[in-house]
Formats: structure tokens, sequence, C-alpha cells
């Protein structure tokens, strides 16, 4: 549960800290990079507390975030692809602790 908290609160920070004349747009952004989730839709079992996103899901793989990175340097997709990384490297920060791995 704390790990899906840091989700909304991560970003939340960094808004704030960095982006707080367009807070609002800016933290809506980034929470609609929530939605990289949907690729645990086709995972079976959807959920597996022990399993590491990263490497595993479709969309958490390293050339996805290699790409979520290069967004992070475009302004038009700045907010998309900070919201993407930070979401990875929660995923990642996860797995280390679940599994002792940064990457399945």
């Amino acid at each position: 549960m704390f790990h899906i908290a840091l989700h909304f609160a991560v970003p939340a920070i960094i808004v704030l800290q960095f982006f707080r004349q367009r807070w609002q747009m800016a933290y809506l952004l980034m929470m609609t990079t929530i939605l990289v989730d949907i690729d645990h839709l086709i995972a079976d079992p959807i959920y597996d507390a022990g399993r590491c996103s990263i490497g595993f899901h479709p969309l958490h793989q390293p050339w996805f975030i290699a790409l979520y990175l290069v967004m992070c340097f475009v302004p038009k997709t700045r907010l998309l692809g900070l919201g993407l990384m930070i979401h990875m490297i929660l995923d990642s920060i996860d797995c280390q602790i679940t599994n002792g791995l940064w990457i399945n």
C-alpha cells in the first residue's frame, strides 16, 4: 500500500517544487502516467506481490523506459516523461525491496 501511495506523493512533491505556477495541470498530467499500469491486465495473475514489474510487463521494458527518459527532455512531453520515469523508478525500488532485483 505504501508503494501505491508513493505513486501519488512523489509526483506531488516534484510538481510543488518545480511546477508551482501550473501545479494543477502538471499534477494531472503526471497522474495520467499511472495508466502505464494497464499492461498489468494482460498478466496472469493480474497482481502478484512478489513479481517485479520492470522487465516483465510490456510497458515496463527497458526500451520503453529509455523512451520515457527521452520524453523528459522534450518540452511538450516533459511532464509525461517525468511522470513515467518516477513511476518506473518507484517500481524498480519496489522490485529491489521485494525481490532484491532492480529488474525482472
